[in-house]
């Protein structure tokens, strides 16, 4: 059941990659728009069959594979991941669809699409650390290709850039989880064998470190940020959306996953700096994404503001705040998708993404009103207007954190506040103002240019208004994974009664 979502889309990419050359760019484009639709469904059917009430994994898979070496086919699904396997197949179908029916290599492009699908869905269901490090690194190689040969002018230096980035990123888990596996003495890759393996709190937060700087990259986070602005800006529009809306995920899924489930104690001693380390990767993502002139690096930027929520709720370890974290990301990813959509509208219609040069796109005769609308609509679900997604996924963090980091998360409001202060400013040059005459008459937007942003703004309104329906998936299983972390209240109790039983011994 759980092992369709994975073998698919690489089973279509197959298919695909071995089609006659005289199908057309269109005709392969469909074949792969049928395959990504299947699975979407395929993932719709696994909701409805999934029981919220249960907080521990559904659906499980188990095969042999290698054992001398602890390496399992294990699968399973809780509120988390179910969540991200639903946004990652609504996203690739969405990606697909945005791209050009004229698309150059198209066999290519959809075989690394699809691949990309199957590989992020395997991430999200192993249940064994080596599968999931193998599924994790999977995704480097396509995503290289697609930036490399369907970027812009800058392409060849970002795709590099990404490579090495994301391929420490992957040693590092690695040797987390090599270290975790020696260190404990669990007989295999497990979840489920490592998870009960009692550390050294010393050996966690070395281990959790090395995950710490591992999962930020991907992400990414402040520092670790700098492979992100050129590798969004030089991507095309389809393969911006599955890097900010799927590929980044695997940065904050691993983190609650694997950081917080794996190192709970060694999660709680840090959580203070976790939360620091959010705050200011919220305001200096904002604050960057004030400063640009490119539409499109205006996005990417506010995309590292915008993950910095999902770790200030994960470190927070309430309940309240891990379910907006994991309702971040899936609103980040359906307001980034869309944002990066109607940014490629724009710049092929206008020839141009830059905020000097564009104005007056909502004039309703001579510019581009109903994407201008839609752009709206998505900057609004961006800087958090109640009624949109975004709204209750940051609300439920704040909430949820507040009482325990009050100083960062007013950081993380001010942030709120700067994003809409950048939207404002791209709204405003954007779409207000005089149309220039040497730029009027833009070439029509078709039905099909708009499809893709009008589902995406329908979820993101229905899901603004029906918050239940984003939060319900993740609620039993995020109350469980928090009830196993001690927060820092407990750990000073344990110390002062540890403290307490050694001097009462001393005097005895």
């Amino acid at each position: 059941m759980l092992s369709a979502l994975i073998w698919l889309p690489i089973a279509g990419a197959l298919v695909i990659s071995l089609l006659p050359s005289k199908y057309t760019s269109s005709q392969v484009r469909s074949s792969a728009l049928a395959i990504s639709l299947i699975n979407l469904l395929w993932t719709v059917w696994i909701l409805t069959q999934f029981d919220i009430t249960q907080s521990g994994f559904q659906f499980r898979e188990f095969l042999p594979w290698i054992t001398p070496l602890g390496l399992n086919y294990e699968l399973g699904v809780d509120g988390v991941s179910v969540v991200l396997l639903a946004l990652n197949s609504l996203l690739t179908l969405v990606a697909i669809f945005s791209s050009s029916e004229n698309t150059e290599r198209p066999k290519l492009l959809y075989v690394m699409m699809l691949l990309v699908n199957g590989g992020v869905s395997g991430a999200f269901l192993a249940q064994n650390l080596m599968l999931f490090f193998l599924f994790y690194e999977l995704e480097l190689i396509p995503f290289f290709l697609m930036i490399s040969i369907w970027g812009g002018a800058k392409r060849s230096y970002a795709a590099v850039k990404f490579l090495l980035f994301t391929a420490v990123s992957g040693a590092l888990v690695l040797v987390s989880f090599l270290g975790l596996v020696w260190l404990s003495g669990a007989s295999d890759f497990s979840y489920q064998s490592v998870l009960g393996q009692a550390l050294p709190i010393g050996s966690q937060v070395l281990l959790l470190g090395l995950m710490l700087v591992g999962f930020g990259i991907k992400i990414p986070l402040v520092p670790f940020h700098t492979w992100l602005p050129d590798t969004y800006v030089e991507a095309s529009s389809p393969v911006a959306i599955l890097l900010g809306g799927v590929f980044a995920k695997l940065g904050t899924y691993g983190l609650v996953r694997f950081g917080m489930g794996l190192f709970p104690e060694a999660w709680a001693q840090v959580s203070p700096f976790l939360a620091t380390w959010a705050a200011v990767s919220i305001l200096y993502g904002a604050l960057a994404a004030i400063a640009q002139k490119d539409i499109k690096r205006m996005v990417a930027y506010s995309s590292i503001g915008h993950m910095g929520y999902v770790l200030l709720g994960a470190a927070a370890l309430t309940p309240l705040a891990l379910v907006g974290a994991v309702g971040q990301m899936v609103a980040h990813g359906l307001i980034l998708a869309i944002l990066f959509h109607l940014v490629g509208v724009v710049e092929v219609k206008a020839g141009t993404r830059d905020l000097d040069v564009l104005n007056g796109l909502l004039n309703p005769i001579r510019g581009l009103p109903s994407i201008s609308s839609l752009l709206i609509l998505a900057g609004m679900a961006s800087a958090g207007i109640p009624g949109l997604a975004g709204f209750i996924a940051e609300f439920l963090v704040f909430q949820g954190t507040y009482s325990v980091f009050p100083v960062q998360t007013l950081v993380a409001v001010l942030g709120t506040a700067l994003t809409a202060v950048y939207f404002v400013i791209l709204l405003n040059r954007t779409c207000f103002g005089k149309l220039d005459n040497s730029t009027a008459y833009f070439p029509q937007v078709t039905t099909s240019e708009k499809f893709p942003a009008l589902v995406l703004a329908v979820l993101i309104l229905f899901l603004g208004l029906q918050p239940s329906w984003l939060v319900r998936w993740t609620e039993a299983t995020t109350t469980a994974l928090v009830a196993t972390v001690p927060t820092p209240t407990q750990q000073l109790a344990t110390s002062e009664r540890f403290l307490d039983l050694n001097n009462l011994e001393l005097n005895n």
